[in-house]
C-alpha cells in the first residue's frame, strides 16, 4: 500500500473528483471542451498532487505538491461558481460540492503547516 492511500485527505479527493465529474457530464455539449473539461483535470489534479507529495522525501517538496493541490481546490471552486451561474448545477450540488472542497483545503492546509 502506499502511503497517499492512507491519508483521509487523499480518500475525499477522490469522494469528490467523483462528484464534480458527474456534475460536470451535465453540461451542454457545447461547453464540454471548456468548462467540462477544465473542471475534470483541475479536480484530478488535487489527489494526483496529493499523491506525488508523499512520494517526494523533502519536505519542502512536500508542502509543494500538498499547495499545489489546494490551488486545484481553488480552481475547481471558481469553477463551480460558473457552473451554478451558468445554471448547469443547482444551488444545493453547489454547496455540498464547495463544503467538500472546503474540507479538503482545511485538511490540506494541516499538512502544509506541519
Amino acid at each position: 500500500m502506499f502511503k497517499f492511500e492512507k491519508l483521509n485527505v487523499w480518500q475525499k479527493s477522490l469522494e469528490a473528483f467523483e462528484k464534480v465529474a458527474s456534475v460536470s457530464d451535465k453540461i451542454p455539449i457545447r461547453y464540454q471542451s471548456s468548462i467540462g473539461d477544465q473542471i475534470r483535470r483541475s479536480c484530478l489534479s488535487i489527489s494526483a498532487n496529493i499523491s506525488e507529495a508523499t512520494g517526494r522525501s523533502n519536505i519542502k517538496e512536500q508542502k509543494y505538491h500538498y499547495s499545489v493541490a489546494k490551488g486545484s481546490i481553488y480552481e475547481t471552486a471558481s469553477l463551480l461558481y460558473i457552473m451554478k451561474n451558468r445554471k448547469y448545477l443547482d444551488k444545493d450540488t453547489f454547496e455540498g460540492l464547495y463544503a467538500e472542497l472546503d474540507e479538503i483545503a482545511m485538511m490540506l492546509h494541516g499538512l502544509i503547516e506541519k
